[in-house]
């Protein structure tokens, strides 16, 4: 189950979404590759909790080769690992008055320069497949708040008992608030899903 808080955008922000609550997803722990691993040999398999980890490292170090290598590798069921680039935005292929051209390589242009490194960042985008997908998910995932959060609303209500009971939990996609666009939180986030489609960076 995945509990949700919410976040209020600060009064004071010149946007449309100033004072309006918007729902966070309130991660509990994170799981590295022996906690994974450690999860996993829980799971009847025949080999060990050393033999997972062994194996899930290389698997890391697999990815990580094939994409620097241009290549994208599909986890099935989970997501595409693929390298991307944020440009720089370029006006020609060759400035004759500095000899400059464009190149393939990392870097930021100058100000008032035409052409040079055409790329500023090089980042790791993770797609979802299969079974992450955003249809998929809705069919499965169950949300909740989170115990502060229910209090947080029973006191809205004026329910002194704390009593705002499961009115605060929903499934298979009733989360109305899908798309999580707008806002940010006090950690400094901004808000929404920045993709167009099932990406994650």
């Amino acid at each position: 189950m995945i509990e949700l808080y919410l976040s209020k955008v600060t009064e004071s922000s010149e946007t449309e979404q100033a004072g309006k609550l918007y729902a966070r997803v309130s991660y509990k722990q994170t799981m590295d590759l022996h906690d994974m691993a450690a999860h996993m040999a829980e799971h009847n398999t025949a080999f060990s909790e050393g033999l997972i980890v062994g194996v899930l490292t290389d698997f890391v170090k697999c990815v990580r080769e094939m994409v620097l290598n241009g290549n994208t590798v599909k986890v099935g069921n989970l997501a595409i690992f693929k390298a991307t680039v944020e440009a720089n935005a370029l006006e020609t292929l060759y400035d004759a008055q500095t000899d400059k051209v464009a190149s393939a390589t990392l870097g930021t242009l100058k100000a008032g320069e035409k052409t040079g490194p055409a790329v500023k960042v090089v980042k790791l985008l993770a797609q979802s497949t299969g079974d992450f997908t955003r249809d998929e998910l809705k069919k499965v995932v169950k949300l909740a708040w989170t115990d502060k959060t229910r209090a947080e609303i029973a006191a809205a209500k004026g329910d002194t008992d704390g009593s705002e009971s499961s009115s605060g939990t929903s499934s298979s996609g009733s989360n109305t608030g899908g798309s999580n666009t707008g806002g940010s939180n006090t950690g400094g986030g901004t808000g929404g899903s920045s993709d167009s489609g099932d990406g994650m960076e």
